[in-house]
């Protein structure tokens, strides 16, 4: 078993890992590119390539088509193909009087952060002059952290921004959250953090708890593993921040070991470790999805059936609904990005809407269904555009990098803006080159008509809750998980 599958590690599974998770994936990363020896000597790498006559502008894409992470790379075949059909890339862009074709060349992580510093340096030794990063911190990371080393600019996204900040050599966390110290120079990147998951999850509980009269305790399910302690150590102290009247009793059911198979004890303590011995009726978890589904099974087989269930790190994709069948139902997540948007493509005007649609028509099926991350790979490509729209030579690394960290425009996810000063925290950047997107809350129902392309599904996920994003349409009712 290598490095990076050893479960305590959590590598190669998605995660939302804080400010020290990140820090560990880029020490790993940075065992790994001293161990291959396979990167070329840049000291000079830079210069010259500012002063390559080359007609052509070349795109790295990196992401985790195989492995653990594979559902979010699900859909990148049905975006790139979009992308290339999109008039700057089919057609190519005009800087200043020259007119540059634009290569795409996409690598497969295989779900390893080892792997994912070996194919970010074969495209650094290919000759890049930019590099597009998704889903999650062990794919993200490594790859940003290579990129920085070696004076890359690098583009990431579906990595709390917290993670992504730590995995910079001297970069910190202010003590009221913000982000402190140096960071990078050549990176940037687009998501969100755990205020956002505070705010998406906890109008929910508000909304139920009007609905039901259920209690305050709530269940907090953290594995022993960096995700698990990173939500431990900043989870309950952030609602608190933003709700200091909330009055939420949060009851820790114990640091277990990833992949455990019995959670008698922890239910058991769920059921009854609230305040004056009640029940947990709000629930929140950050577990691998395997550790959910043997979780949720065993508490429903022994009763204990919270009001709410808000979850974080599982049931993003429809693959994790059809895992768990009935259960899932009303089971609440965070999405970053849904069809019911009124977002559209910068490149092309296609709306979200649209966008989804043709993806369940070309694919089909209950594995062809809409996925959250499609959206936030277009944006990469919208983003990656916007950058060399601002530069006046596109092989000059430093200037297309500082040029990313200013890009500030609407597309396929939205808003995006590099170095936000608005006054609401939620949508301010925590540091130039880091733009906040607003998540909504979703709930998967069970077969109702998907409203994107009215197709019917055994399972679908409905905007439930917009507290963060007005912008995005309701389009279900907010119910109990449980009755």
């Amino acid at each position: 078993m290598t490095d990076e599958m050893k479960p305590e590690n959590a590598d190669g599974i998605p995660g939302w890992g804080g400010f020290e998770f990140g820090r560990r994936l880029a020490l790993k990363a940075a065992g790994a590119i001293a161990a291959s020896g396979a990167i070329v000597s840049l000291a000079d790498v830079s210069a010259a390539h500012a002063a390559s006559k080359s007609s052509t502008i070349k795109i790295g894409y990196v992401s985790p088509r195989t492995g653990a992470l594979a559902d979010f790379a699900g859909p990148d075949n049905f975006v790139l193909q979009e992308i290339r059909k999109s008039s700057y890339f089919a057609k190519g862009i005009t800087i200043g009087k020259t007119k540059y074709k634009i290569e795409i060349t996409e690598k497969d992580t295989q779900s390893l952060g080892n792997i994912a510093v070996q194919v970010t340096q074969e495209l650094i030794n290919s000759g890049v002059d930019l590099i597009l990063v998704s889903s999650a911190p062990e794919t993200t990371i490594p790859v940003a952290t290579t990129c920085e080393q070696y004076k890359i600019p690098c583009v990431s996204t579906v990595v709390p921004w917290e993670a992504y900040w730590g995995g910079f050599s001297g970069a910190t966390i202010t003590a009221q959250g913000g982000a402190g110290g140096t960071g990078p120079i050549y990176n940037s990147m687009f998501f969100f953090g755990i205020p956002q998951f505070v705010g998406t999850f906890v109008p929910m509980w508000k909304r139920v708890q009007a609905q039901t009269k259920c209690n305050s305790n709530v269940a907090e399910m953290y594995p022993n593993d960096s995700d698990g302690n990173a939500f431990r150590a900043a989870f309950a102290p952030t609602v608190g921040a933003i709700y200091p009247s909330g009055g939420y009793n949060f009851v820790d059911g114990g640091a277990y070991t990833d992949l455990s198979t019995d959670y008698t004890s922890m239910i058991q303590t769920f059921k009854t470790g609230g305040k004056g011995g009640a029940s947990c009726d709000l629930f929140i978890n950050c577990p691998l999805p395997p550790d959910f589904q043997t979780f949720w099974t065993q508490a429903s087989q022994q009763n204990y059936n919270p009001k709410l269930a808000t979850v974080a790190k599982v049931m993003l994709f429809p693959t994790d609904a059809y895992a768990l069948g009935d259960l899932s139902n009303n089971i609440a997540t965070d999405a970053w990005f849904t069809p019911y948007s009124p977002y559209k493509s910068s490149l092309t005007g296609m709306t979200a809407s649209k966008f989804c649609t043709a993806y369940q028509n070309e694919n089909g099926g209950k594995n062809g269904q809409w996925v959250q991350s499609m959206g936030s790979t277009y944006s990469l490509f919208e983003i990656a555009i916007q950058g060399l729209k601002r530069v006046t030579n596109p092989h000059n690394r430093l200037a297309l990098a500082k040029a990313l960290q200013t890009v500030s425009y609407d597309g396929m996810c939205g808003p995006i803006n590099m170095n936000s000063k608005s006054k609401d925290p939620m949508v301010a950047s925590p540091a130039k080159g880091i733009a906040m997107i607003q998540p909504v809350g979703v709930q998967w129902k069970p077969g109702s008509t998907d409203l994107v392309g009215h197709k019917k599904y055994a399972w679908s996920q409905v905007v439930v809750d917009n507290s963060l994003n007005k912008h995005i349409p309701l389009n279900g009712t907010l119910e109990p998980t449980n009755a």
